[in-house]
């Protein structure tokens, strides 16, 4: 590819950081949740999603690079264009905020855990460890979600609709920014029949929670994670020195970050990058829509040859999604990360 600068969208001037994760970090730099140094979104990349399929050779090219780079170097983004609109977001947050109804509360718990299959789970928590109400659905490639209240599963269906022509987007894109053939991934992953599983959550405002912590720190497994919320403030994701900084989404933007087995798939050339919600300056309750995009259940992922020789040798090892999913003893809808079992 050409020596050219990453074309940037509302963004400072790339400075390339050191590849680091919080897999990698000493123990000592993550510190207790008051002492972390929390910093503005201002180190948040911003990628246009439209220019990345531009039909100008030179502005893809451009976006192409800068992707790659943010990839590398940060491991999440504020996705725009994406193509889906205001007013299916709209529906969607209009759709969670009806189904968390206050006074339905004895409806919801039909949905509570049952069994390891279940495809859609409800749950509520309330401990200094955790604090919101979610709802989590298997989306794709079969799709579930309770048929009440009126219109809600409609809106979210749209959503899921759009957001899937997306997954095969970044796909592409991620693909070719690596240097392969813009299939690259959806042919590792299974793309077309790969496990998407969404958790919309509803945390408090602060004066009703038992803690600081809505979601504590995790990683996520699959492809990459997107990330959309009706309020900004709570989300937070870990740096590479460390620190944490706050996601505050522009309109209509949505937050991506990269998954672990897109960074076992590269052999940690990419990184999945810790994040966590806190609810302690939540002044009002507040909605997000969090979807795991993952490979197919039966996707066998490895370090990919392309990513091991002498210098990088293998570094996770080789499992189907489903394994690394029920890895940890938890079921297939939890969608929790394993990749420390993982690690070699």
């Amino acid at each position: 590819m050409a020596e050219t600068a990453p074309v940037l969208v509302n963004h400072r001037p790339f400075e390339p950081n050191p590849i680091l994760s919080l897999h990698s970090i000493d123990s000592s730099i993550i510190k207790p949740h008051d002492s972390i140094a929390v910093v503005d979104d201002v180190e948040i990349p911003t990628v246009d999603y439209f220019m990345l399929f531009s039909d100008d050779l030179d502005e893809r090219s451009k976006a192409l690079e800068y992707i790659g780079h943010v990839c590398k170097d940060f491991g999440f983004f504020y996705l725009v264009n994406h193509g889906i609109s205001d007013s299916v977001f709209e529906g969607v947050f209009k759709g969670i905020s009806d189904f968390f109804n206050p006074t339905e509360i004895e409806s919801r718990k039909q949905y509570e855990k049952k069994n390891p299959t279940d495809r859609i789970r409800w749950a509520l928590r309330s401990s200094p460890g955790e604090n919101r109400e979610y709802l989590k659905i298997i989306a794709h490639p079969q799709y579930h979600c309770p048929t009440k209240p009126a219109g809600f599963s409609e809106s979210m269906e749209e959503y899921f609709k759009g957001l899937r022509e997306v997954v095969q987007g970044l796909g592409k894109a991620v693909s070719k920014a690596l240097g392969f053939e813009e299939c690259y991934i959806e042919k590792a992953f299974k793309l077309g029949t790969g496990f998407d599983v969404s958790a919309m959550n509803l945390y408090p405002p602060n004066f009703r929670s038992k803690g600081s912590i809505g979601l504590p720190d995790h990683t996520d497994p699959g492809f990459f994670v997107s990330l959309i919320q009706d309020v900004n403030g709570g989300l937070q994701v870990f740096s590479n020195d460390g620190n944490c900084i706050n996601v505050n989404l522009p309109p209509n933007a949505i937050f991506i970050n990269l998954g672990d087995h897109l960074e076992i798939l590269t052999n940690g050339k990419y990184k999945s990058h810790v994040h966590r919600v806190v609810v302690d300056n939540n002044k009002v309750k507040r909605i997000s829509v969090a979807t795991l995009h993952g490979p197919s259940l039966d996707a066998f992922v490895s370090p990919a040859p392309e990513f091991v020789d002498d210098s990088h040798p293998p570094a996770y090892r080789g499992m189907t999604y489903k394994q690394s999913l029920q890895a940890n003893g938890f079921d297939e809808i939890d969608v929790q990360s394993s990749i420390e079992q993982i690690r070699l």
